[in-house]
């Protein structure tokens, strides 16, 4: 089975349609599409942030718990990471001075998509980073449940993690109000956050007039185990991206055929057992696969090679092949490491590259949230240091207009 590209990437007339719609009719035209995609009329999109604290007194106590510990988790690695990204200014010859000034965006979209449950880990997993890199607006769209209403999960969620503005609207139309406005909802600089295809394809429409994260497909992860792994564990983590989506990825590759063998029959045992067998048995028999290879390798060169959203290790080696493994969204060292962790309450980001894509990206980060601005400073000294060499380059290219630019500095001292 070869996975070269995200088939939802296309354009759908019937998404440009919308896109045109939203532009020009702002807020009816998003009231006109949530009641035709998802049933409900909604009369005001924003929830008032006093709402935000119901969902504190409709929940248990432990899953509350659960939210702040997974959102703080988030913040301690996505402010570790704005810490490796630092001003600075260094003279790179006498006179000569660079540096760059890591500044934040100032207003942010993050889409969480709708679904049976409320997806607070999405939420989380945008505006955590977004709150850490110091974004002065954070705004979330999802669409709405049943009669218009926000899950009690998803306003405790957006309390917890800081979100400004939150709107009942999803699908292409948010991604459009996110991009353009309308009289309620103010444009962003960027939108980020996973969706289906038509959001997918959304995001790629309206990139260059703003920004996005990236294109993400369906989820992936791929399992490189040896004859010692826990065949059970192994089904397990299958059956739990398979559970994702019809079209999700799991993939198996083993050096041991009694092990393989023993994962099918334990995929197939478990997979009775789940609510969700249903899509977990759409996702195995159109992408499910088992490949055995005769080398560690062989493993090793075919996970570099296809670049998975998740790759787990399931190796008595895992340590030591963990640093050869170059391309993956996440890697997860050893049999403990479950994929699910990273799903949720690791502080890892969930939001990562899909169908090769992990071979020139990675998942989203607090790095999404900020721009690397660069300065010059400069003195004479410094033109004397590096003026000519730039008019030689700028007569090279044959713009004299550049060239006369220093000259005049030059003839200055």
């Amino acid at each position: 089975m070869e996975v070269t590209a995200f088939e939802s990437v296309d354009e759908p007339e019937s998404v440009r349609d919308i896109i045109s719609e939203v532009r020009r009719g702002g807020d009816a035209a998003l009231r006109a599409f949530t009641l035709k995609f998802d049933r409900v009329e909604v009369e005001s999109f924003k929830i008032a942030k006093e709402e935000f604290e119901k969902g504190f007194r409709e929940l248990d106590r432990e899953t509350v718990l659960a939210l702040e510990r997974s959102a703080a988790n988030l913040k301690i690695f996505a402010e570790r990471q704005l810490a490796q990204v630092r001003d600075f200014e260094i003279e790179i010859r006498p006179g000569v001075f660079t540096g760059q000034r890591i500044v934040p965006l100032e207003r942010v979209g993050v889409y969480v998509p709708g679904g049976r449950f409320p997806l607070v880990s999405s939420l989380l997993m945008g505006v955590v980073p977004a709150r850490a890199a110091g974004v002065k607006e954070v705004v979330v769209c999802t669409p709405p449940g049943p009669g218009g209403k926000i899950h009690p999960a998803m306003l405790a969620a957006a309390a917890v993690s800081g979100v400004d503005e939150l709107y009942t609207v999803g699908g292409v139309q948010a991604v459009a109000a996110l991009a353009y406005g309308t009289e309620t909802i103010k444009p962003v600089d960027k939108i980020v956050g996973p969706g289906n295809r038509y959001v997918a394809a959304a995001k790629k429409i309206v990139y260059g007039d703003v920004g996005i994260d990236f294109i993400a497909g369906p989820s992936e992860v791929l399992i490189l185990a040896d004859d010692r792994a826990d065949p059970e564990w192994i089904a397990a983590d299958l059956l739990a991206q398979a559970e994702h989506d019809p079209l999700a990825v799991p993939v198996l590759v083993t050096l041991s055929v009694e092990l393989g063998r023993n994962v099918e029959v334990a995929v197939n045992r478990q997979l009775e057992q789940l609510d969700t067998r249903e899509i977990a048995g759409q996702s195995l028999e159109r992408n499910g696969v088992i490949i055995l290879v005769d080398t560690l390798e062989e493993a090793i060169e075919f996970a570099n090679r296809r670049a998975p959203e998740h790759l787990e290790l399931h190796l008595r080696e895992a340590e030591a092949v963990s640093r050869r493994l170059k391309s993956y969204g996440t890697l997860f060292i050893g049999a403990h490491a479950a994929e699910v962790l990273g799903d949720y309450s690791s502080g890892l980001n969930h939001t990562l590259p899909t169908a090769g894509a992990a071979r020139y990206t990675g998942g989203l980060s607090v790095r999404d949230f900020i721009k690397v601005l660069t300065t010059l400073r400069t003195t004479q000294e410094g033109i004397d240091q590096i003026g000519k060499d730039t008019e030689r380059m700028a007569c090279l290219e044959g713009l004299s207009a550049h060239a006369n630019a220093i000259a005049l500095r030059l003839k200055n001292k």
